[in-house]
């Protein structure tokens, strides 16, 4: 371990009690997406404590703040919304929101953030500026990072780099990929529409929920016959309704779900592609077709370049093993906008507990805190050697 990693790695031990605390705090009074004022108020309190001047955004959700001084300019994202999930872990400090829970280790990210402010700030020199992004709304429609880029947020970065922790690895361990980490996501709403009628006569009428029934069975498999050869979607509905009465057709049924795809180019075909095979499909039926799409976001490709340098600081930070590489997945992460404009990596941070792993957005999700510390020396690290890179 080099002097500075070692300095590091004794700034991340004392000040993970502390981010412990504000992770804690954070994970009682969870804020939903474009909501999060009171986490804007607590993350600037943390910062101005330890000597730094942070920028609120205009409008009070979401905040910046820079370190160190001159060029290069290096960044980190931390996310800070939380899900509408009722939570059931029973931890001391669960949620005192009902209906809302930090279940995708946003408060993990964010304390983190904070501490990898503060120990830049306690160093005696840097290379260059780290500047870390506290932004809202990873979950949700528009995204913020998009916000944060046209705010100019992201001009004149050399490189960004971001964590999402992983339950499936323990703490002390990281997952690295070079290229595609996560995968394109999309939403889409289906409107079906006929004239309505009686259940005994539904020759006379549109059977819209035999229809729209039939809609979800076949949609998932006739795109993914038109796709590229190589390439797959994983298209899924979560919600499907109409009708009041059992002896009554209704006039609407509308289908709503989210289509997730590995590949840059497929993932921008999306769009008219299920458009076609929703009216082919329907066609027969005679009802009316109206189909909604929601772009998400494209694919985090991480820089492979930016990935070797997080490599090298974790072999100085982490123990022996502490490296692990990790599968693209299905899931999606706004953070892909940033990759758009800035060279940067997805970090999968281990945050595992003992025994069975409980998955993202579930209502007993909780991590090991363990992790904190971890996370905090990593990025610091490794934004540093990102400076130095980029000199």
């Amino acid at each position: 371990m080099s002097d500075l990693a070692s300095q590091i790695a004794d700034l991340a031990r004392s000040l993970a009690p502390s981010s412990v605390r504000l992770r804690r705090d954070l994970h009682r009074h969870p804020e939903l997406s474009w909501t999060e004022r009171r986490t804007t108020y607590r993350i600037a309190e943390a910062l101005r404590d330890g000597g730094l001047e942070p920028v609120i955004r205009d409008d009070g959700i979401g905040l910046s703040v820079e370190v160190g001084s001159g060029g290069p300019l290096v960044g980190f994202r931390a996310d800070i919304d939380a899900l509408p999930i009722e939570e059931q872990t029973g931890a001391p400090y669960r949620s005192l929101v009902d209906g809302v829970m930090h279940a995708c280790g946003h408060d993990a990210h964010t304390a983190i953030a904070v501490g990898v402010a503060l120990t830049l700030a306690s160093l005696d020199t840097m290379p260059g500026t780290a500047r870390i992004l506290f932004q809202p709304s990873e979950e949700d429609y528009p995204s913020g990072a998009q916000r944060l880029i046209e705010e100019g947020l992201v001009d004149g970065m050399a490189a960004i780099m971001a964590f999402h922790v992983d339950p499936t690895i323990p703490p002390g361990t990281v997952g690295l990929r070079a290229g595609p980490i996560t995968s394109a996501a999309d939403r889409f709403h289906i409107r079906l529409t006929g004239p309505g009628g009686h259940t005994s006569r539904p020759e006379r009428t549109v059977d819209l929920v035999r229809a729209a029934s039939r809609m979800v069975l076949d949609l998932p498999d006739r795109v993914g016959a038109a796709l590229p050869a190589g390439a797959n979607a994983t298209l899924v509905f979560g919600r499907i309704t109409g009708g009041v009465a059992p002896n009554a057709i209704p006039t609407a049924v509308t289908a709503s779900g989210t289509i997730r795809v590995r590949e840059s180019e497929t993932w921008r075909a999306l769009p008219a592609l299920i458009s076609r095979s929703v009216e082919e499909i329907v066609a027969p039926s005679g009802a009316g077709v109206d189909v909604e799409f929601m772009p998400g976001v494209p694919p985090v490709d991480n820089d492979a370049s930016v990935v070797a340098v997080i490599e090298d600081a974790a072999g100085e930070v982490l123990d022996p093993g502490g490296v692990r590489s990790t599968a693209q997945s299905m899931g999606s992460e706004d953070f892909a906008w940033y990759l758009e404009h800035v060279p940067g990596a997805l970090v999968r941070l281990g945050v595992g507990r003992d025994g069975e792993p409980v998955d993202l957005h579930s209502p007993t999700f909780d991590l090991d805190e363990a992790a904190l510390e971890h996370g905090i020396a990593l990025a610091s690290l490794s934004l540093i050697r990102l400076m130095e890179q980029s000199r």
